[in-house]
């Protein structure tokens, strides 16, 4: 088939609309066999419905357009009806959506708008050059021949397997059938055309060009072929198996989730915030418009002097640190004699609309002191994780630029970051038109939590994206409990002027590493006059704060410094309790300095297999090991103590 040249229309009447589909913003280079190929999928889809259903007669097909010939048509062969109606509920359900007006309660989450920004996007990429797109289309009759070939359908002999491998397409059924196997080995290569095009571009800078190669994933991950009913065998099948309930369940799925403004993970009703999660005894003990503080009850006699005050991200809600039981971060630690307190943030509404980092380093230094207050002890131990470790480590310089540093004694770091120049994809988002984005969603002085729940999901959108959308919306299959993911799909707001100053800079201009170049709440910050001791935890395969980038904060403090990196990513690594047997960490061994790099660090590291928790609540012995009875305030409600609510509280609970 000559190049340009389409007869597929022609050839596939009715079938052109999934050609086009298929092709998307992909059609200047959807010419030649690729074209031919979808076409060919189309009409092999069509057949397979054909095989399962009885067709009319010959002189019976001539008389479709007579409506009574139709019905007479419809009660003669029930299977074709069946389909018939199937196809318009479907239509009509996504019509009586479109109906309703709906408002862009998430823009990410609006198909429509997915696929204009494909358009833009693909227009700008260098798979449009000419000589790319010849380089593309030899490939794709090279890919033609060598897959055809192997079930006998071409000239040579036929490959041992197909060129290319990829868990997407695993199935058996994939390779059942050629048109099947051809479609997703084309797709494959289409992919990582797009991929080296942009990785082979002239005149790119850095940053761009890792902005391109995000998007352009993100892109070639959403027109896979395992996400559209017609061209996904294992899809087909289950529609055949169920009369096409899977697709009717899936598109009221689809219509709530566009509706919610977030894709579901899991069985919501499965879980209540203080009965299956966030459960862990303890009371709120201080509250202000920003956050409630919860200190929780003891199950040891005696427990450490020095208590803990965790700061976890607003970004999300704190449970993550006290899911389940056998996953409670909270509960292990409380069962090792530490007296914690942690930080409940608000979610944000319009009265917070003018919070700055500042707001959250003052909430920060306020917990500090309540917790001492509260004890009558000179410091506590800290943790800060993500986001809130960041600011961890700028109260920790505000602190000592004030001769204060005493409140703390020692501040832990979970997968924080300082130094924004490696921060990873986060940054696709980060340029002067993304902000400019980000500011337009933020409406009533806030930033709606679904729009950041949707950029963090497009960091793994295989696993969190596209996976339910096959399972749940295409092949029909019930939500599964699992409280991770009904704590990921637990969305907080954030004030929109302190999101927008801190995204402007930290990722874009990357100030806090330098001395003195940010002032907050009216004091010049500078991280190398940190003396204070810290334990930094990364993860080893951690998306959104990579170990490059955690690893740099060891490059800014003054202080004593363990550095442990563990295995797993930003969630799984912090959340590994030792019951659970999983993973490892790696550490240096004792008297071994910690080395300028992190390939040193990787060469000299120990490797120990399961939870790292016990590794740090030594290191926090170490510190102070000094014990009191858990009497008095150490036990929050007893006789005499005021208290505001049980844990754990209002807060948490609020959208």
């Amino acid at each position: 088939m000559a190049h340009g040249a389409d007869n597929s229309g022609k050839d596939a009447p009715g079938n052109d609309w999934l050609t086009t589909m298929m092709a998307g913003p992909f059609a200047p280079v959807m010419a030649g066999p690729m074209r031919e190929m979808v076409a060919m999928q189309s009409k092999a889809a069509q057949a397979m419905f054909d095989a399962f259903l009885p067709r009319p007669a010959p002189d019976m097909e001539k008389d479709m357009a007579d409506p009574e010939s139709q019905d007479r048509a419809d009660a003669a062969h029930p299977g074709i009806a069946h389909w018939k109606d199937l196809a318009e509920n479907l239509a009509a359900m996504w019509q009586g959506y479109l109906a309703m007006k709906p408002g862009a309660a998430n823009p990410l989450a609006d198909p429509a708008k997915w696929m204009e920004m494909a358009s833009r996007w693909m227009n700008q990429s260098p798979l449009t050059e000419m000589e790319t797109q010849q380089h593309f289309l030899k490939e794709s009759l090279a890919l033609w021949q060598n897959v055809l070939g192997q079930y006998g359908m071409a000239e040579g002999s036929a490959p041992a397997a197909l060129p290319r491998q990829d868990r997407r397409f695993a199935d058996e059924k994939w390779r059942e059938q050629p048109l099947f196997a051809m479609l997703h080995q084309a797709y494959l290569l289409c992919a990582e055309e797009m991929m080296a095009a942009v990785d082979k571009a002239d005149g790119l800078p850095d940053d761009r060009r890792e902005q391109m190669r995000f998007f352009t994933r993100l892109i070639t991950e959403s027109l896979s072929p395992a996400h559209f009913p017609l061209t996904n065998p294992l899809v087909i099948e289950r529609t055949l198996e169920t009369g096409g309930e899977n697709l009717m369940k899936g598109m009221q799925r689809l219509i709530n989730d566009l509706q919610a403004g977030q894709i579901t993970h899991t069985d919501t009703s499965a879980f209540e915030i203080g009965r299956d999660i966030a459960s862990t005894p303890g009371k709120v003990v201080h509250e202000t418009e920003l956050y409630q503080l919860i200190q929780y009850s003891p199950t040891t006699d005696d427990v450490l002097k020095t208590p803990l005050v965790i700061f976890p991200p607003w970004i999300n809600r704190f449970y993550i640190l006290d899911l389940g039981e056998k996953k409670s971060f909270v509960k292990w630690a409380v069962a090792q004699g530490v007296t914690l307190f942690m930080v409940s943030w608000k979610s944000a509404d319009s009265s917070m609309a003018d919070l700055t980092w500042s707001d959250y380093v003052r909430a920060q230094v306020e917990a500090i002191d309540f917790a001492r207050e509260r004890l009558n002890v000179p410091a506590v131990h800290t943790i800060g994780y993500c986001v809130a470790g960041t600011t961890l480590a700028a109260t920790l310089a505000m602190l000592h630029r004030r001769g204060e540093a005493d409140r703390v004694a020692s501040a832990t770091f979970f997968t924080a970051q300082v130094d924004f120049s490696e921060a990873g994809e986060l940054k696709a988002f980060i340029d002067e038109q993304q902000m400019a984005a980000i500011e337009a969603t933020a409406t009533d002085g806030y930033v709606d939590g679904r729009y950041l729940a949707t950029t963090f999901n497009l960091l793994r959108s295989p696993d969190l994206i596209w996976s339910y959308v096959l399972n749940n919306y295409l092949l029909g299959e019930d939500y599964r409990p699992f409280d991770l993911l009904y704590w990921n799909g637990d969305t907080t707001n954030l004030p929109a002027r302190w999101h927008r100053e801190y995204l402007r800079d930290l990722y874009h201009d990357n100030r806090l590493v330098q001395p003195d170049a940010m002032v907050v709440d009216g004091t010049p910050v500078d991280l190398g006059t940190v003396t204070t001791p810290v334990y930094i935890q990364a993860g080893k395969e951690d998306h959104i704060a990579p170990l490059p980038s955690v690893w740099k904060l060891t490059r800014q403090f003054s202080g004593p410094m363990q550095f442990t990196l563990a295995g797993s990513g930003h969630i799984a690594g912090v959340v590994n309790p030792p019951a659970s047997g999983k993973y490892q960490y790696w550490t240096l061994p004792d008297g071994v300095a910690l080395p300028e790099t992190l390939d040193e660090f990787r060469e000299k590291a120990v490797e120990t297999k399961g939870s790292w928790w016990p590794d740090w609540i030594e290191w926090l012995r170490g510190i102070d090991d000094a014990t009191v009875k858990a009497k008095g305030k150490r036990k929050p409600g007893a006789k005499g103590d005021t208290v505001i609510e049980d844990a754990p509280g209002r807060y948490v609970k609020t959208r």
